[in-house]
């Protein structure tokens, strides 16, 4: 047999596992800081559910991986953790609201594999539903910026409103049933440029007169932008500009209370690609560009569970999911060094297997990481596989140690060695360990 991995996956081996465990614990500490408790949905789901037209829409839809059980069930594997998440809403009514939750584990989708494009990957997401005001996306925004803080990656958020954009679109002429598909190309404007955005509109039906009006409405001078909600209100007589605006307004002034204003930008051209999103929008990116992608994102989506449900309430949702893999791509490029899968003490028993067992026993219950030798190599192979291994402490356990109840600790990172009686072997450990479980930090 051939042995290889499917196109679009990876093993993750322990030295690389350790350090996405330790985005995973930044996200999960700061997400129970701001009172987000955990959830997890199936990774299979009926395809009757993703396919939905108020799930994720066309785009997406190509890329979902459809599978059929022995019941002849139409299934797939989920594309993101949205929809599993509005469905858990809409199946348990008795929930009380608002409802904050995060969820952090493997998405599928089976589009084009390239560097930073996995088929799978892991998402973090963190979802809040029963809140209308703006102050959930502040609160969403400010987790944002304070994971990547605790992860020291600089990063810019972009920001926008897809009701001022659809506002916007249908005030210079767009046909209501092109609109989602002229946001899904306005989405690439950054990664595109304008050329490509106008062909593309082109290639969909929409006029030449009709794209400038589009771009000259979007595309307002850099030093204007103060004015840029009144530019917008002057310019477009109709509802949906006027809320997209008013949304706007306000996310404005919690940000300003929260010190972010300086963190993120207006961007009239970002959509995000799903169809479901209703109100804010955002997506944070490397402010030194050396990925390109972004490395989180998310937005308000107001309608899906009601419509899911199809009862006519509303049910305002806003989320925010972080990219496990993109980010620990990122912090390698940082020049991040790789943390190895080790233990805090080793113990080499010589003669002394009885004991041995014993005391990393009580170490363990200690909460100190403790690996034991177990193949009676000989101590010179043994302190050479604690090197390699990057175990930082170890005990070397024999017979005549047992009668004078010293313990011998060689320090592996300064050579240094020492003994220590047996009472005070937990705080003398602890003293050298910066705490319990350091390697994995």
């Amino acid at each position: 047999m051939n042995l290889r991995n499917l196109k679009g996956t990876k093993d993750f081996l322990p030295e690389e596992q350790i350090y996405r465990y330790k985005i995973r614990r930044v996200c999960e500490e700061i997400f129970q800081k701001y009172a987000y408790i955990p959830m997890e949905t199936p990774i299979l789901n009926y395809f009757e559910l993703l396919a939905s037209k108020y799930a994720g829409g066309a785009e997406v839809l190509k890329e979902v991986f459809r599978l059929k059980d022995q019941g002849e069930r139409e299934l797939a594997l989920r594309y993101d953790l949205t929809v599993p998440f509005a469905k858990v809403i809409g199946m348990n009514p008795y929930l009380t609201l608002p409802f904050k939750r995060y969820e952090i584990g493997k998405v599928f989708r089976d589009g084009p594999v390239k560097t930073g494009r996995m088929r799978e990957f892991t998402q973090c997401d963190v979802d809040v539903t029963g809140i209308k005001s703006m102050m959930a996306e502040a609160e969403l925004l400010t987790i944002l910026v304070e994971v990547f803080e605790q992860l020291s990656l600089d990063i810019t958020i972009q920001y926008n409103n897809r009701k001022l954009l659809r506002g916007i679109l249908s005030g210079v002429g767009v046909k209501e049933e092109r609109i989602n598909k002229v946001i899904l190309i306005l989405d690439k404007m950054e990664k595109v440029g304008v050329s490509e955005v106008s062909r593309e509109l082109g290639e969909n039906g929409v006029d030449s007169k009709t794209t400038s009006q589009i771009l000259k409405a979007l595309r307002f001078k850099e030093e204007d932008s103060g004015n840029k909600f009144e530019f917008f209100l002057n310019s477009f007589d109709n509802q949906a500009v006027k809320e997209g605006v008013k949304e706007l307004r306000e996310l404005n002034e919690y940000l300003q209370i929260l010190s972010l204003s300086n963190r993120v930008k207006f961007n009239p051209f970002l959509a995000r690609g799903l169809d479901f999103y209703t109100g804010t929008v955002y997506e944070a990116f490397l402010i030194d560009h050396r990925i390109t992608s972004s490395v989180a994102a998310g937005g308000r989506y107001d309608r899906i569970i009601g419509d899911l449900l199809a009862n006519g309430r509303e049910y305002p949702v806003v989320g925010l999911s972080f990219g496990l893999d993109v980010i620990y791509r990122a912090l390698k490029l940082n020049g991040e060094q790789a943390i190895r899968a080790s233990a805090d003490v080793y113990i080499i028993p010589i003669g002394t297997i009885r004991e041995s067992l014993e005391l990393a026993n009580q170490l363990r219950q200690d909460r100190i990481a403790v690996e034991i030798e177990m193949d009676n190599r000989k101590l010179k192979k043994s302190l050479a596989y604690a090197n390699k291994k990057g175990i930082p402490l170890v005990i070397i356990l024999g017979e005549n140690e047992l009668k004078a109840d010293i313990l011998k600790i060689k320090n592996m990172l300064t050579g240094e060695n020492s003994e220590v009686v047996r009472s005070e072997l937990t705080p003398y450990l602890r003293s050298l360990i910066p705490k319990p479980g350091w390697n994995l930090t």
